[in-house]
């Protein structure tokens, strides 16, 4: 395939918010610009046209898709291949499943980038209405193989393409970390990132280091009951809530934690561990979904399960109190996250791109169809 004819329409969100799969979706524009590949950016989260419309719920839904669907189909006529981000619940249904049908129905070439850490539950619920839009991808590409297996077990194969982390902007330096432990935990407030978890683990760190510190990098519904939560257990001095933090800030952040802590309950290939394994921070966090398949626990991480801030605790204590052990996880965290660079992941993108634009429908074994 000669990438400099490739004319690509990559349909997917971008910042703000900064969330990972909005951040991979701007950086993945970027990296194939730079292939000389031709890409036009559909975004499933434009601001609302006039602004007033976002407080309205149900007409922003109407001023929101209208001018999606006519993008789509726009673009459909000038791509040579649709690159769909997908995801779980109404992000589906809403923004993937069209964005399928009509650049099928105009004869265009699909891959869908499935990332949903939340998908074997979505499946179990709606699988019915997703089959059929899945049935008319050429080629499904996850980046995990905890999502290999979700739709292996419903008679679909996928093609795994990492998430893919820049180790120029995320590699580790020789910033001088403060000798008080600071933790960093950089999720959303939301119920499923389970920041509580995290505040309560943090509090009994901080028995045995008063002068430990957090903060908590992200938005969400949650914030209030998270800082009351903060006053409750005494924490308020220790933790800040930097609330949304530019992707372009991020590697200063990640430079000054001792421990990036993921307490999140459901997940698939988070990026805040890429990032933290690039920057050569230790990283503690639950074992759920994808995340066992990320990194090795004891080895390029320390895995706890979720809702457990004890044992989170346990995992942070052991990270801070032994050494030889902080050094290995740094040091393996850092060649782990090497597999993740452009460079190792951009052959297997492009081999997706070529067996779609070859005719194959590749994505459906016989049992799925």
């Amino acid at each position: 395939m000669n990438p400099t004819k490739l004319r690509i329409a990559l349909i997917g969100p971008l910042p703000p918010p900064s969330g990972g799969m909005a951040n991979q979706t701007r950086q993945l524009a970027e990296l194939l610009a730079q292939e000389s590949v031709n890409v036009e950016l559909v975004q499933v989260n434009a601001p609302y046209r006039p602004r007033w419309v976002g407080h309205i719920k149900g007409l922003r839904a109407v001023f929101r898709l209208l001018p999606y669907f006519f993008h789509l189909w726009r673009a459909a006529g000038r791509a040579d291949l649709f690159h769909i981000m997908a995801n779980s619940g109404w992000s589906w249904h809403l923004f993937a499943a069209p964005a399928i049908w009509i650049a099928k129905l105009r004869g265009r070439a699909v891959v869908v980038n499935y990332r949903g850490g939340e998908a074997d539950e979505f499946f179990s619920r709606a699988f019915t209405w997703v089959k059929p839009s899945l049935k008319r991808a050429d080629v499904i590409v996850v980046p995990s193989g905890f999502l290999e297996q979700v739709f292996a077990k419903r008679g679909f194969a996928t093609r795994i393409v990492p998430n893919i982390v820049n180790l120029e902007r995320f590699a580790a330096g020789n910033a001088a970390r403060a000798n008080e432990p600071h933790i960093l935990v950089a999720r959303n407030l939301e119920p499923l990132y389970d920041n509580a978890s995290a505040l309560r683990a943090f509090a009994i760190v901080r028995q045995q280091h008063p002068g430990a510190r957090m903060t908590i990098a992200g938005t969400g519904p949650d914030r209030s009951t998270l800082e009351a939560l903060t006053q409750e257990l005494g924490l308020t001095d220790a933790v800040t809530f930097a609330g949304r933090v530019e992707n372009s800030e991020m590697p200063a952040l990640y430079q000054t934690a001792h421990i990036a802590l993921n307490p999140s309950l459901a997940d698939n290939m988070p990026i805040s561990i890429l990032e933290a394994l690039a920057s050569g921070v230790p990283v503690v966090s639950t074992d759920v979904g994808g995340v066992p398949f990320l990194v090795e626990d004891g080895k390029t991480a320390l895995l706890a399960p979720p809702r457990d801030p004890e044992r989170m605790a346990a995992a942070m204590l052991r990270v801070l109190q032994d050494e030889p052990l902080r050094e290995r996880l740094a040091y393996a965290g850092q060649n782990h996250a090497r597999r993740f660079a452009w460079e190792n992941v951009r052959e297997k993108l492009f081999s997706a791109y070529a067996i779609a634009l070859g005719g194959a429908t590749w994505a459906s074994t016989p049992e799925a169809r």
